[in-house]
């Protein structure tokens, strides 16, 4: 079975342990939530998982389909199906998110091949379509002015049309409002599909009402202490995440 396997990953940042042993699996079809308190590791996992050069693996592996991704540049690694999306998008003043796209889609085509114009905005609009989302959109430039929901819309945009294998989509409902929210989730929703594994990072349970999981883990101090089904989510909202582990008073990580 084709899957995004971390086994046994240990991370540093300036000498400082951050995950301690996480080993985790996402097979393909299914979409896995990380849940944890604040200072549990979580960003810095996906943060890992995209290839942030502050972070050090000190050991481990993270196989995407069998590959180690740890062995690819951060381009290498969009290149072969992995998508991540950030907590804070960033902004690219003057560069349109239709030629933003394209530049994206044209790059993981094989070396020499060119992406036709006409096929680019049809697939473009269907994507659209799909989520939701006003044509007029692709004319702004990239997260320039957005409000919190465009920004995640837009990446979800982007996701649409990179058709990865695995997307890790770390706190995408940070500064959302119920109705941004409910948008985000539609497209994910609409995405879901027995040829992607999606990698949900969440503080809270409230997203979870509308992407539901497959499986829910918890996140605590570096590696996964506990992982069930979407009801350990509705758990987590009654009981917190001293019902996990009652020691969590240790320092927080990054």
């Amino acid at each position: 079975m084709d899957q995004l396997i971390i086994q046994d990953l240990h991370v540093s940042i300036a000498e400082q342990e951050i995950i301690r042993g996480l080993s985790l699996a996402v097979p393909k079809g299914e979409v896995h939530a990380i849940m944890g308190p604040n200072g549990s590791g979580k960003s810095t996992l996906a943060k890992v998982l995209a290839g942030h050069p502050d972070y050090a693996v000190t050991s481990g592996s993270v196989l995407m389909d069998g590959e180690n991704v740890l062995e690819l540049a951060p381009d290498e690694r969009a290149r072969q199906g992995l998508f991540m999306a950030f907590q804070y998008p960033s902004e690219i003043p003057g560069v349109t998110i239709a030629n933003f796209l394209r530049a994206a889609v044209q790059a993981r085509l094989p070396e020499g091949e060119e992406l036709e114009a006409t096929d680019y905005y049809a697939q473009l609009y269907k994507k659209m379509d799909l989520l939701d989302m006003d044509r007029s959109f692709t004319s702004r430039s990239v997260n320039e002015g957005f409000s919190g929901g465009e920004k995640k819309r837009n990446e979800i945009l982007q996701m649409a049309m990179l058709n990865p294998k695995y997307a890790v989509l770390d706190e995408t409902d940070s500064g959302l409002d119920i109705d941004a929210l409910k948008v985000v989730a539609h497209g994910v929703n609409s995405l879901r599909g027995p040829n992607l594994g999606v990698l949900l990072i969440t503080h809270y349970q409230r997203l979870l009402n509308y992407i539901v999981p497959d499986q829910v883990h918890v996140m605590v101090r570096g590696r996964i202490e506990l992982s069930g089904g979407k009801d350990l989510a509705l758990q987590l909202e009654e009981k917190g995440y001293d019902w996990v582990r009652d020691d969590i008073s240790e320092p927080a990580l990054a």
